[in-house]
């Protein structure tokens, strides 16, 4: 045990993987399921508190360390310490956040790229992203920022008011927090989300939903719609390729669902990992029977990207035959994403198959939706105006 751990201690200097202690280091490899896994970039956030730096919520002392009680990585942190996302660290004794108003990306998207194809159609949405993320996706499209600290990537600053009234200005009445883990910017996700409430301005998250539940049902209070990205449908799989579990984003799915936040669910096909078509039978049955039969799940199509380049995109027909599995597990409406001109873009009426909502890409060409139904009478579940 001792040449191990001496081992151990080698490969992680040698990687410069400041990024975990000794302690964490021996939970992560050698095993404890006693503890929670005490994850963290050491000595990381030296530099003095900036503009864009707030005091964090969701953090308990632990003798003379501080634990983020945010997501379920449960860091435990000193002073100086930056946590396993990125964006909150230690300073002074107290947990902070540092990404509060310093935006990496800024941009008007349509409602349907989130995607999100049962709530608003047609809506532009303001979409912006802070760095950081608490997940370690191999496949991730957006790594560049993601797997950044807020400091280092391009700034735009907008603090709540300012995006806000951004929005209002230019009469945009919906706001995305995207592209990278918006839950990690809890802070000022929920700021700015109170405050486009209170200017009839909805609030969207697209996120991996790796998030403990307090947290999570205050967010509620002030966000209506949720796309969420399950990875895939096995413990295994979050391990390996994303760095987190599978059953905490279950949990955020259901907690969603008691909330009455309008979700959508999103699923990557990736070749070989996560394109297991009996699986995603298996996701879409959990979807049906916790969600709701109603419940819009998107299958995305996989493109070659950050440490996964090696591998192919995603047969369509492989797609297809995912579809199908899904559709008999239960559910009403499956998507195929990234897949441009396939008729599997479109919605149809579960009762006859007429075509309610016709798409080109993210554009909606047509609709014969009449205050959310169908002219059978069908309701289609959603929010429509």
């Amino acid at each position: 045990m001792g040449s191990r751990r001496r081992f151990i201690k080698q490969v992680v200097a040698g990687c410069g993987a400041a990024a975990l202690g000794k302690r964490a280091v021996d939970q992560f490899v050698l095993g404890d399921g006693n503890r929670p896994l005490e994850m963290g970039f050491r000595q990381d956030a030296a530099a003095p508190l900036d503009a864009y730096a707030r005091p964090a919520a969701h953090a308990v002392a632990r003798g003379g360390l501080v634990q983020c009680t945010l997501c379920p990585h449960l860091c435990v942190l000193g002073e100086d310490d930056r946590g396993y996302c990125r964006v909150r660290a230690v300073k002074d004794g107290a947990l902070h956040t540092l990404g509060y108003g310093n935006l990496c990306s800024v941009a008007l998207d349509p409602i349907e790229k989130k995607p999100l194809y049962h709530w608003l159609p047609r809506t532009p949405i303001l979409s912006v992203a802070t760095g950081g993320c608490n997940l370690r996706c191999l496949n991730c499209q957006n790594w560049e920022i993601s797997q950044s600290r807020p400091s280092d990537v391009v700034q735009h600053t907008l603090f709540p008011e300012d995006l806000v009234a951004l929005c209002a200005g230019r009469d945009v009445n919906a706001l995305a927090f995207t592209y990278t883990e918006p839950l990690v910017t809890w802070e000022y996700v929920r700021d700015t989300a109170s405050l486009a409430r209170d200017r009839g301005i909805r609030s969207v998250l697209v996120t991996a939903g790796y998030v403990n539940e307090q947290p999570l049902r205050e967010l509620c209070r002030v966000i209506d719609a949720v796309t969420l990205d399950v990875k895939a449908f096995r413990e295994s799989f979050y391990r390996d390729v994303s760095g987190a579990r599978l059953a905490p984003v279950l949990r955020t799915l259901e907690v969603l669902r008691e909330e009455g936040v309008w979700v959508e669910v999103s699923f990557l096909m990736v070749p070989t990992l996560s394109d297991d078509i009996a699986e995603i039978g298996r996701f879409g049955r959990w979807v049906a029977a916790h969600l709701g039969p109603g419940t819009p799940v998107h299958i995305l199509r996989f493109r070659p990207a950050h440490r996964l380049e090696h591998l192919p995109p995603t047969p369509v027909a492989a797609m297809e035959r995912a579809r199908a599995a899904a559709l008999d597990a239960g559910l009403l409406f499956v998507y195929l994403g990234n897949v441009p001109g396939h008729d599997a873009n479109h919605t149809r009426c579960p009762r006859d198959g007429r075509l309610l909502i016709e798409r080109r890409g993210f554009e909606v060409t047509s609709s014969a939706l009449v205050d959310g139904r169908c002219p059978c009478g069908e309701v289609v579940p959603g929010v429509f105006s």
